[in-house]
């Protein structure tokens, strides 16, 4: 009788440990996918306040012909998309609303298709950062 209590004394501590070691590894997980999420927050934030300035780069390049701020406009677009953020390409294309605000619409030959972008849009894999801006084509 003793011997069986002693085992059943031992298999009781045995699962209290394997239950709050698993509690532990559990802990651990949701501490990490926190801790990625914040930083991933933290990145996005920094990626949406600099594309304002990447677009006044862009559009400061358009005025002043000037080596360095080519290089620092290239730069900084380099930096973007080794974290992943690309250019939304809508030029040419079907006017897509998911990706692209009409600004403005302009007589053209085809319905409907995105002709001039004036403020290009951004996504970070699938997630859309910022709309592009754009002037779309109507038959009048």
């Amino acid at each position: 009788m003793k011997k069986e209590t002693k085992k059943l004394e031992i298999d009781e501590w045995k699962n209290k440990y394997l239950r709050a070691l698993a509690d532990y590894q559990n802990f651990e997980k949701r501490v990490r996918e926190e801790k990625d999420q914040l930083i991933r927050t933290a990145n996005l934030n920094l990626i949406l306040k600099l594309l304002p300035f990447l677009d006044n780069l862009e559009k400061a390049e358009v005025f002043v012909k000037d080596q360095g701020l080519k290089m620092a406009k290239d730069h900084l677009f380099q930096m973007l998309k080794e974290v992943g953020v690309e250019e939304i390409e809508v030029l040419n294309k079907q006017f897509d609303p998911v990706t692209s605000e009409a600004i403005d619409i302009v007589k053209g030959d085809k319905d409907d298709v995105v002709v001039e972008v004036l403020r290009k849009g951004y996504k970070l894999g699938d997630r859309i950062l910022r709309v592009a801006q754009v002037k779309v084509s109507k038959k009048l």
